[in-house]
């Protein structure tokens, strides 16, 4: 009897197990899949830099400022930048205070000072920006090739040496002079140098990583020298990009700054930040005209802290190690 039941019992048992499994055939391509989270580097990136609330607020400030910047000449009631504002007798409106009409008052000789540090703030940017674009992609190729094909070494390290050896404020200075000056002069002029560190950055680390056991086994299997950089190293040095660009935006705006301070800039018919706080250093000994150098002196130093926070931020969020799967 108890051994009829156990038939029963095993017999309705393998139904139950017939009804809720099923053979599964063997199928080589899925036998040789293996089984991974799935990871995307640039997902990640921006995942831990949103999460962090001081990011977060930098990015709509630096966000919402450079789209103000671009949509300012188009709003109601914005007065042209070069214009000269008069008085009721038609005398130029000269050092005239802010006030509701002007508010940041107007310079020397009758412009609005709010219309003029906008569109120099515009003008400094672009400058600025496009410059960093141009030494990010030199100094990436250069700083690439220089660090993984050791025959281009030697080379690459005497143009290093005396490009380097030479102080770049001084070369900018002499380009200044005898090239015409205007916005392609200030980008040509801040692009001579300012690829060396970013090319210098990349090939330590280049040489750091190219050894490392998965790009020999990369090697091994016969991929191309291109692909290896681009797939392999390059995105490990995301960080070091982010953070070298984010920290040459602010000291390019500092360089055409002082090279219009000291008249080796942009011309007066240009407005820029460096055209304004060197109008604004002439009258900055009187009291009530010091608002002329304030409020530009101003942006410059908010600009500047807020690129500068950004980067070493983004570049902590790029950084492969603060990922978690």
């Amino acid at each position: 009897m108890m051994s009829d039941t156990n038939k029963k019992t095993d017999c309705a048992a393998n139904q139950t197990v017939d009804k809720r499994f099923r053979f599964v055939e063997f199928n080589a391509e899925r036998a040789e899949r293996v089984a991974m989270p799935g990871y995307s580097y640039w997902k990640s990136t921006f995942r831990v830099f949103m999460k962090r609330r001081t990011s977060r607020a930098l990015l709509f400030f630096l966000t919402a400022l450079l789209l103000f910047i671009v949509i300012q000449p188009y709003l109601p009631g914005q007065i042209n930048a070069l214009a000269i504002n008069k008085d009721e007798n038609g005398n130029a409106l000269r050092n005239h205070a802010p006030d509701g009409t002007y508010w940041f008052g107007t310079n020397s000789i009758g412009q609005d000072l709010w219309a003029m540090v906008w569109s120099g703030t515009r003008t400094s940017l672009t400058i600025s920006i496009a410059a960093v674009i141009i030494c990010a992609v030199v100094g990436i190729a250069a700083g690439a090739v220089w660090g993984y094909a050791r025959k281009f070494d030697r080379v690459f390290t005497e143009i290093y040496n005396v490009l380097n050896n030479v102080p770049a404020m001084v070369l900018q200075m002499i380009i200044s002079y005898i090239l015409r000056p205007g916005i392609g002069t200030m980008i040509f002029v801040m692009c001579i140098t300012g690829w060396l560190p970013m090319a210098k950055w990349i090939r330590n680390l280049i040489i750091i990583i190219r050894d490392r056991e998965y790009n020999l086994a990369s090697r091994c299997l016969g991929t191309s020298a291109g692909r290896i950089i681009v797939r392999n190293i390059m995105p490990q040095l995301v960080s070091v990009v982010m953070l070298d660009s984010a920290m040459t935006i602010p000291i390019f705006i500092g360089s055409e700054v002082f090279l219009t301070y000291i008249g080796l800039g942009l011309p007066a018919t240009i407005p820029s930040l460096g055209n304004l706080i060197n109008d604004g250093r002439k009258v900055m000994m009187v009291a009530s005209q010091r608002y002329q150098i304030i409020f530009p002196a101003v942006i410059v130093a908010v600009i500047t802290v807020a690129f500068y926070a950004l980067g070493n931020m983004f570049s902590d969020a790029s950084d492969p190690r603060n990922h978690v799967l």
